[in-house]
C-alpha cells in the first residue's frame, strides 16, 4: 500500500480524499493556488506546495508541477479528484512515466471514453444502446443544420470533450442551430482546448441515470447500482439520489450489464460512471462514461455501505477487488443536494463573495456534509460555485427526503448568494416526491423563475408566533437597556403581523400565543441578535421542531424556513393601524436598461447606439464561470448608449446599455 499521496485538487473534493487517506493510515500531500492558500484542504493534508496564481491555467492544470511536487514530496501516487487533470490521458501517461502512480483507470480507457464521439463508437460495438445522431466531425454551422434537419427536432449540440453542462446548447429549430452552433464551439474551445461538436436526438422527458462501475486490474468489474441525476439547471446536475424511484430489479440489471460490457471492452478499472438517459418507455441510451469519481458518489458509497475513494486507492495499488456482483446488495435511501453559490432567484446566476457566515448542519443521524470551506473564505469567479454537499440517508426516500428539508433550514450562509431555499423546495414538492420527475422538472414546475416554497397556512401562524414572540423579546431587552421608561411599562402583548397582504392578529398570553382566534404552544430560547432559532410546538408528549434563521429589521422581520423568506412587518395593534397612511417606496423602473444579473466578462455586444431592437433580440454576451450567457432585449427599444466595453469585468447589476 501507499504510504503517501498526492491530492490534484482543491475544496471538496481534495477534503474527502484526505480523510479516507489518513483512515487508510497514507500521508496526504496538497496542492493550491494562491486564492486557495488558506483553505481547509491546504490544513487537512499533511504537506502541502503551492502551485502558481488562481487560474485553474495557471495552478491546477499544471501537470509538471503537480509532478515535480510528488518528486519533491515522495508522493508515490496521485488521486485527481474530479474535474481539472482527473480526465487527461496525457495526465497519466506523464504520471507512469515519471514512475508515479494514478489512482484512477489508464490512460487508454481515459483517451476511448474522453470524446463523446469516439466513445459512441465504441459503446455501440460494445452492445450499448446509443442515442439517435451524427457521430463524426462537423464542419460549419450550414453542415450542422443538415444533421439537424435529418435527425429531427429537437437536438443537443455538444462540444466532444465537454462536461458539467459546459459546451451545451438545445436546438428546437435550424434558427437554435444556427444562432448557438458557434457559442457551443467557443465554450468547448474555451473550458476543454477542443472545439468539436457532435449533434444527437434529444428525448424528451428523459431521466438521467447513471451506473456507478467500479473494477481492479484483474480483470474483474462490478456495477454498484444506479443513482437518478434527472433535477437539473442549465443542464447541470443540483439533487442526485441512490436508488433511483423509478428503476426495477430488470432495468438496474439491464443497465448494469451493459456498464459492465462497456468497462470490460475498453479495459476499465477504478471507479468509473456510465451515463445514460432513460425514456418514460425505460428505453435507456448511452450518453457518456466519466472516468473518474463524480461529485455524487456519496450516495452510492451510503445504499453500498462502501468507501469508493478506498476502492480506487486499493485497485491503484493492485489489490483485487473484495466483492463479487453477487455481493452488491443496495440498502436504504440516500439523497444528496448540492449547495451552490448562486442566486436561484435570479435564475440560478452565479454569486460570488466572502462567506461571511458559514455554519452547515449538525453531521450524524442520518446527514451528511461533504464541503471544502470555512468561515470568512472566499467563493471567487476561478473554481466551480459548489459550497458543499448536503446528504442525508434513511430507510426509506420519503424519510430521506424529510431529513435534508429539515437539515436545509439549519444550514447557515451568509455573503454569497445560495439555493438553500431552492433544494427545500425541491424536497417539498409534491411531484418530487412522488418520483416523477425528468430532466425538464425546473424548466417546467419553474417556468416563470424560483420564487420561494409556498407556505401552509398552519406555517404561517407558527412563523407569526415566532415573530411576535421575538419581537417582545426585542422590545423587553431595549425597555431594560434604556431604563427611561421604569419597569412600569411593558412590552405590548397585542400585535399585528403582516406577512405579503395577510394580515394576523397576535395577542400573548400566559402559556400561549393566539393567532387569528387560534392557540398555538410555543417553546423556544432566544436571545436578541440570535440569527438561528430551535421552536417547538406542541407539549412535552408531542411536539414538532422547527429550525428557523432571523434577520431583524426597524419594523420586522426576515424568517427563512422550509425554502422561502418570509418578510414579516410586526407592529404593537395600536400602532398598527396607522400603518396603511405610510407611503410606499416606488421601486426604480428598470426596463430601459440592460443590467448585468452576474459578476462576468463582456464578451461581445451584438448592436450598436442608435440601432433599434426586437424583443428577444440578442444584444451582448457574458461569460461567466466559462459559460456564456446571452442577454437579450426585454422589449423592442432603441439603444441610445453602450456604458461598457468588450473585455471589460463587469459586477452585478452593472448597466450595460441605456435603451428607450
Amino acid at each position: 500500500m501507499f504510504k503517501k499521496i498526492l491530492i490534484a485538487n482543491r475544496g471538496e473534493i481534495a477534503c474527502r480524499v484526505i480523510r479516507t487517506a489518513k483512515k487508510m493510515g497514507i500521508k496526504t500531500v496538497a496542492v493550491y493556488s494562491d486564492a486557495d492558500a488558506r483553505s481547509p484542504h491546504v490544513a487537512m493534508a499533511d504537506e502541502a506546495v503551492h502551485l502558481g496564481p488562481p487560474p485553474a491555467s495557471e495552478s491546477y492544470l499544471l501537470a509538471d508541477k503537480i509532478i515535480q511536487a510528488c518528486k519533491d514530496t515522495g508522493a508515490e501516487a496521485v488521486h485527481p479528484g474530479y474535474g481539472f487533470l482527473s480526465e487527461r490521458a496525457s495526465f497519466v501517461e506523464a504520471l507512469t512515466a515519471a514512475g508515479i502512480v494514478f489512482i484512477g483507470p489508464p490512460a487508454n480507457a481515459i483517451a476511448a471514453m474522453g470524446d463523446k464521439i469516439e466513445s459512441k463508437k465504441l459503446a455501440e460495438k460494445a452492445g450499448v444502446n446509443v442515442v439517435p445522431g451524427h457521430i463524426g466531425e462537423i464542419d460549419d454551422t450550414e453542415h450542422a443544420v443538415r444533421i439537424s434537419n435529418g435527425i429531427g427536432y429537437p437536438v443537443m449540440m455538444k462540444a466532444s470533450a465537454g462536461g458539467g453542462g459546459k459546451g451545451m446548447r438545445l436546438a428546437y429549430s435550424e434558427a437554435d442551430v444556427r444562432e448557438g452552433f458557434e457559442a457551443v464551439k467557443r465554450e468547448g474551445l474555451a473550458s476543454f482546448g477542443d472545439d468539436r461538436i457532435f449533434i444527437e436526438k434529444f428525448i424528451e422527458q428523459p431521466r438521467h441515470i447513471e451506473i456507478q462501475v467500479l473494477g481492479d486490474q484483474h480483470g474483474n468489474v462490478v456495477y454498484l447500482g444506479e443513482r437518478e441525476c434527472s433535477i437539473q439547471r442549465r443542464h447541470q446536475k443540483v439533487v442526485e439520489e441512490a436508488p433511483s424511484p423509478f428503476v426495477d430489479e430488470e432495468l438496474r440489471k439491464a443497465m448494469g450489464e451493459q456498464a459492465v460490457a462497456l468497462s470490460q471492452a475498453v479495459g476499465y478499472f477504478s471507479a468509473g460512471t456510465v451515463e445514460l438517459i432513460v425514456g418514460a418507455d425505460k428505453g435507456f441510451y448511452f450518453l457518456e462514461m466519466n472516468t473518474r469519481l463524480q461529485v455524487e458518489h456519496p450516495v452510492t458509497e451510503i445504499i453500498n455501505n462502501m468507501d469508493l475513494v478506498e476502492q480506487m486507492i486499493r485497485v491503484a495499488a493492485g489489490e483485487k477487488l473484495s466483492i463479487t456482483q453477487d455481493d452488491v446488495k443496495l440498502q436504504g435511501w440516500s439523497i444528496e443536494n448540492r449547495v451552490y453559490a448562486e442566486d436561484p432567484y435570479r435564475g440560478f446566476l452565479p454569486s460570488i463573495g466572502r462567506l461571511v457566515r458559514y455554519a452547515p448542519p449538525e453531521t450524524g443521524n442520518g446527514v451528511r456534509v461533504d464541503d471544502g470551506v470555512a468561515e470568512g473564505g472566499e467563493v471567487s469567479i476561478y473554481y466551480d460555485p459548489m459550497i458543499a454537499k448536503l446528504i442525508t440517508y434513511a430507510d426509506t426516500r420519503e424519510e430521506a427526503m424529510d431529513l435534508q428539508i429539515a437539515a436545509l433550514d439549519q444550514f447557515v450562509i451568509e455573503g454569497p448568494g445560495h439555493n438553500l431555499e431552492f433544494l427545500s423546495a425541491v424536497m417539498q414538492h409534491p411531484r418530487f416526491r412522488s418520483g416523477d420527475i425528468s430532466t425538464a422538472f425546473i424548466a417546467e414546475e419553474y417556468p416563470d423563475g424560483f420564487q420561494g416554497a409556498p407556505a401552509s397556512a398552519e406555517l404561517l401562524q407558527r412563523l407569526a408566533a415566532i415573530a411576535v414572540f421575538i419581537m417582545t423579546a426585542e422590545a423587553d431587552r431595549d425597555l431594560r437597556v434604556s431604563g427611561q421608561l421604569g419597569d412600569r411599562l411593558r412590552p405590548s402583548t397585542e400585535w399585528q403581523v403582516l406577512v405579503g397582504d395577510v394580515a394576523m392578529e397576535a395577542t400573548i398570553g400566559k402559556d400561549v400565543i393566539v393567532i387569528d382566534g387560534s392557540e398555538i404552544q410555543l417553546s423556544m430560547a432566544y436571545t436578541p441578535g440570535d440569527t438561528l432559532i430551535v421552536a417547538e410546538f406542541g407539549n412535552e408528549d408531542e411536539n414538532d421542531a422547527l429550525a428557523v434563521k432571523v434577520v431583524t429589521s426597524a419594523s420586522g422581520l426576515q424568517l427563512t424556513c422550509h425554502g422561502a423568506k418570509h418578510d414579516m412587518r410586526v407592529l404593537p395593534a395600536h400602532i398598527a393601524r396607522h400603518a396603511v397612511h405610510m407611503i410606499e417606496k416606488t421601486p426604480p423602473d428598470l426596463s430601459k436598461l440592460l443590467i448585468c444579473p452576474m459578476p462576468g466578462l463582456l464578451i461581445q455586444t451584438m448592436v450598436e447606439e442608435g440601432e433599434e431592437v426586437q424583443e428577444g433580440q440578442p444584444l451582448a454576451i457574458v461569460e461567466a464561470m466559462k459559460m456564456e450567457n446571452v442577454l437579450r432585449a426585454q422589449k423592442a427599444a432603441t439603444v441610445t448608449s453602450i456604458k461598457a466595453a468588450v473585455g471589460d469585468s463587469l459586477a452585478v447589476d452593472q448597466i450595460i446599455m441605456e435603451l428607450e
